[in-house]
């Protein structure tokens, strides 16, 4: 997304008046233009695939092609479109299912109108988004996940500095604190951000932190 560019945002809810609710408060924030909207995954998944929006606000349950469904699909044929899940449910396996499936970020339908704002706005810019509610139900979802169902970290695919911003990403940093706390340019930790991004071959930053905390990363500071 361009500067000064509107936020092209599509709906996919299989609740008629939340869409309008959201598609509403969405039109009178002047940076963000709603492209579209879909009752269901397969026609969330068919509208994304045309319009290419910036963001896709997505229902978890759904009839038919459930949210989880299509965020797959979405993840894996237009990662430069960032999904981020609107749901009711607060159960820990929605969210590692998710976010694992490629999703940028979690949230919660009780979440507040500036809070929402924001997120669509952080996940535009590519930065990953989780409820707080659920932040601390991610990191114990992750720990508590038997090790040896891991494959082994090669350590070696990554250079020192990439080590320690996985350290920083393990904690859910962004990459202003990872910045400030390894004395380098916010450029920098975006570079190798992205190099981490292509070694994992994963296209979400919440992915990526999900491979940290499973490998082991988040435990110790980053030196």
């Amino acid at each position: 997304m361009k500067m000064n560019e509107k936020i092209r945002v599509l709906l996919v809810d299989d609740h008629t008046l939340f869409r309008s609710g959201i598609k509403s408060l969405l039109q009178r924030t002047e940076d963000f233009e709603v492209v579209d909207e879909a009752g269901d995954g397969l026609e969330g998944i068919k509208r994304a695939r045309s319009l290419k929006p910036d963001v896709v606000l997505l229902d978890l349950h759904m009839p038919g092609v459930s949210g989880l469904e299509a965020v797959k699909v979405i993840a894996e044929e237009i990662p430069d479109v960032h999904v981020l899940m609107l749901t009711v449910s607060e159960d820990a396996q929605d969210l590692m299912d998710a976010l694992r499936a490629g999703a940028s970020g979690y949230l919660l339908k009780n979440i507040e109108t500036d809070t929402l704002v924001d997120a669509i706005r952080r996940a535009a810019r590519g930065e990953s988004v989780v409820s707080p509610q659920m932040t601390s139900k991610l990191i114990q979802g992750v720990r508590e996940q038997p090790r040896q169902a891991q494959p082994a970290f090669d350590r070696d695919k990554f250079s020192p500095r990439e080590r320690d911003i996985l350290e920083c990403l393990a904690l859910g940093e962004s990459n202003k604190e990872i910045a400030r706390k390894l004395d380098l340019a916010e450029s920098t930790v975006k570079i190798h951000v992205q190099n981490i991004f292509k070694k994992l071959n994963m296209t979400s930053r919440v992915q990526v932190a999900l491979y940290a905390v499973e490998h082991g990363f988040g435990n110790r500071p980053a030196v």
